[in-house]
């Protein structure tokens, strides 16, 4: 809660305490599970209320441009870019929160299949019965996996075994049993329960993604704003990225 004084004709000051703030947060999926962990922090200390609406790439560049406002996103550093090249962003205030690569998944008690090499992730993708990602035009994970099976010359095996979900855990199917093989970024296997990460893609396959916080212009809480962007950015939110799947940005 935060406080102020006011002074009383008889000369006494004494805390009252102000209207709480309210945060608004358009975010990128990948940032889920440290973001709300850090925005309940951010609500304990302070009494402000941080509200966040998650979207995949695809479903907040459409938001953005359709005119939907908030006081903070969170985006990838490209994104940022042309976000802030379009005036949609408040010069100087963007942050660096994290990095994180795509992963594969299987169900927590299957064996682990071999994704050591360019070529071992390709034969275990023809071997596998069935695969689930995020729809390549929906997510920045399976936009980038789409190029990496044209890449490996298997894109029309994946296609005839694989299920394209719009957003959020893509691998929850993985831990029901129901598909075989899942591969999203990583932040965003580990928090589900059922399923084991069998490692990151093959380094020479693999896609590092930046996400970066910033105030949007025209919002209405601009300087709470600024304090929870410093939240996210102090050692407790490094800490908190890093523990989820991030790797600190450099």
């Amino acid at each position: 809660m935060r406080w102020r004084t006011f002074a009383f004709s008889l000369g006494c000051l004494v805390p009252l305490p102000t209207v709480a703030a309210e945060i608004s947060v358009l975010s990128a999926g990948a940032v889920d599970v440290p973001l709300s962990s850090l925005a309940e922090s951010y609500q304990r200390e302070t009494g402000d209320k941080v509200e966040v609406k998650l979207n995949t790439m695809g479903g907040l560049r459409q938001k953005v441009a359709a005119g939907e406002r908030a006081d903070i996103v969170i985006v990838t550093a490209k994104a940022m870019e042309e976000l802030e090249t379009l005036g949609s962003i408040v010069p100087g205030s963007t942050v660096l929160l994290g990095e994180v690569g795509i992963g594969v998944a299987v169900r927590e008690n299957a064996p682990l299949p071999d994704i050591s090499t360019a070529e071992a992730f390709k034969q275990t993708l023809l071997k596998a019965k069935s695969i689930v990602l995020v729809n390549p035009t929906k997510g920045t994970s399976g936009k980038h996996l789409a190029g990496v099976f044209e890449r490996l010359g298997i894109a029309e095996a994946v296609k005839q075994k694989a299920v394209l979900a719009d957003g959020g855990h893509a691998v929850e199917p993985v831990a029901r049993g129901e598909i075989e093989l899942g591969m999203q970024q990583i932040s965003e296997i580990l928090p589900v329960k059922g399923v084991k990460l069998v490692g990151p893609l093959p380094a020479e396959l693999q896609k590092i993604t930046t996400y970066s916080a910033a105030i949007m212009a025209g919002g209405k809480s601009q300087e709470a704003a600024t304090a929870f962007i410093h939240h996210l950015a102090s050692n407790e939110g490094r800490a908190t990225f890093v523990a989820k799947g991030f790797v600190a940005p450099r």
